[in-house]
């Protein structure tokens, strides 16, 4: 809901800050006062065109911002999928900069943003419904949506079966792609399977087999150490065979001294961890066996993996994985049609599933058309259109056009005359009569919801007396769901108001300016007398506005 509007250097409008509340606001003000002012203002705030010549003369700039209560459900996705954070509860501020010398900003909550994004919240926030509007209900795009939520029906059961048909359909075209890619390769396919196969790559075989290899390479480079090492310590002249004489020779002779005997333990020790090291020495030249063949063997494998890695642009390890891959391509050209025909059948069910959905959809749809065809036609004769027809137009659309929502095209379409063909609302409606048609839809899909704040401009223009206090009744029965801002000129529908703006012109002499006060009772009931009778006010014309207002 729109609950305040603060308007600076915008045309005749030096500075205005208005408050709005829930129910019906009427604005009302002599032709020419600045009612459009204060509409051009707010479709500033909500991404129009930012016009220099909205900037009052003499001014840098014009500002406004308008306030609305906190974001909520689809709107407030659409601020956190563009990055602008508000705060929970917190009030919504638009605020929109327009130079003039040029260029123009916006921003939501202070963070700037740009028109586009404003006039995707426009309609979230606010509907405008003039006699030149083209938005709204009268765009036949949004006609479907609107029945649906008249009529409370579920589209869902169809979008789920649109979204497996699509599926259905896309997995058919990708075998048939498939077959179709495999069949203009299948040579190279059969080469590149017989040859993967023969290989019999395996996972991590690449790296055992350059591990080997550095192996057995250092195990060539450190052979003359080893034999070194073992004429060092093996033989009859082997240093462990000269520590074990001379400890036969100190067991006979460390009894004649202390010493002796520590030296013959020493030299056993020695002998000991000589035989550890020869231990040790044994297992490393097992491990380190250097054989050429095996060596050879070992790099001409692996100097074939990466060859083939290389030759199909993946990594050694993927080779088994794209062996894989290849023999099931070629085992589905292989299968031919049996496969493409499963999932043509696949298909050809899902189709059935999402028909039989969308005709129960359809059916569902030109029940509720008839409902709300016959809810606006009660509306139409106390609103002096009792010659015109309305109805909501239901027809099928082709095959190609058919998606998530179904298989309708909907349609509002009138008849204006007894005999006259039915045709869109902007086709053949006069500016009174659309933006009365307009007023009998929304009465009618007063539960439907949309804007929390809907705004009519002269939709009374042209008519008087029982129409103009038949919109009154009507506008004020859509008020009890929704805000209602009404520019009106008729004393009716200002009666009915729960709040009464009166727009006029000042001047000063040299300047002049458009302002916006609020309305007592007794201001009231003055203004909808000089509404009543023109410039001059009479007693009976204020006795008349006093009965419109006990009245309304």
């Amino acid at each position: 809901m729109l609950t305040a509007l603060a308007i600076r250097d915008v045309v005749l409008i030096e500075a205005l800050d208005l408050e709005f509340g829930a129910g019906l606001d009427a604005l009302t003000g002599e032709t020419g006062a600045g009612k459009s002012i204060l509409l051009d203002a707010l479709g500033l705030a909500l991404g129009a065109r930012g016009d220099t010549a909205l900037v009052r003369h003499g001014a840098t700039q014009a500002i406004v911002t308008a306030t609305f209560d906190a974001p909520t459900g689809a709107l407030a996705v659409l601020l956190d999928d563009n990055g602008v954070a508000v705060e929970p509860g917190e009030p919504l501020l638009i605020r929109r900069i327009v130079k003039a010398d040029g260029g123009s900003r916006g921003f939501v909550n202070d963070q700037p943003a740009g028109a586009a994004l404003l006039r995707e919240m426009a309609p979230m926030l606010v509907e405008i419904h003039g006699q030149h509007d083209d938005r709204g209900l009268l765009a036949p795009a949004g006609h479907r949506d609107l029945l649906d939520t008249f009529g409370r029906i579920d589209a869902r059961a169809t979008a789920r079966c649109w979204v497996a048909l699509r599926d259905a359909e896309a997995a058919l075209a990708a075998a048939r792609a498939d077959i179709e890619t495999a069949a203009r390769d299948r040579e190279w396919l059969a080469h590149a399977v017989d040859e993967l196969t023969t290989l019999a790559a395996q996972p991590g075989e690449e790296e055992t087999l350059a591990d080997q290899r550095r192996t057995m390479q250092r195990a060539e480079k450190i052979a003359d150490d080893l034999a070194q090492i073992d004429d060092f310590l093996d033989g009859s002249d082997g240093g462990l065979a000269k520590l074990r004489q001379a400890a036969r020779v100190l067991e006979r002779i460390a009894p004649d001294h202390d010493s002796l005997a520590e030296a013959l333990a020493a030299i056993d020790r020695a002998v000991n961890e000589g035989a550890s090291a020869e231990d040790r020495l044994r297992d490393a030249r097992a491990a380190l066996t250097y054989d050429p063949r095996a060596l050879e063997d070992d790099e001409a494998r692996l100097f074939e993996l990466r060859a083939m890695a290389r030759k199909h642009r993946v990594q050694p390890d993927e080779l088994p994985a794209l062996a894989d891959d290849l023999r099931t391509r070629l085992d589905r050209l292989e299968a031919g049609e049996g496969g493409v025909a499963a999932l043509a059948k696949s298909v050809a069910a899902a189709r059935e599933d999402y028909v039989a959905a969308a005709t129960a959809l359809s059916a569902a749809r030109r029940g509720a058309a008839a409902r709300l065809d016959a809810a606006v036609a009660g509306e139409l004769a106390p609103l002096k259109l009792d010659t015109a027809r309305f109805r909501t137009s239901v027809a099928p659309i082709d095959p190609a056009g058919w998606n998530a929502s179904g298989q309708d095209r909907v349609e509002f379409e009138i008849a204006t005359n007894p005999g006259a063909p039915f045709a869109p609302l902007t086709k053949i409606a006069s500016g009174g009569e659309l933006s009365r048609f307009i007023l009998a839809l929304k009465v009618a899909l007063a539960e439907e919801g949309g804007a929390a704040t809907m705004i009519f401009d002269e939709i009374d223009r042209g008519v008087g007396g029982a129409v103009a206090s038949a919109i009154g009744e009507r506008l004020a029965r859509l008020a009890e769901v929704t805000q209602l801002l009404v520019v009106t000129h008729s004393p009716q529908v200002a009666a009915r108001a729960a709040q009464h703006l009166l727009i006029a012109k000042s001047h000063d002499g040299t300047v002049t300016r458009t302002g916006v006060r609020r309305l007592d009772e007794q201001e009231r009931r003055e203004e909808i007398a000089r509404m009543l009778s023109g410039a001059i006010v009479t007693d009976e014309a204020r006795a008349q506005a006093g009965r419109l207002l006990e009245t309304a």
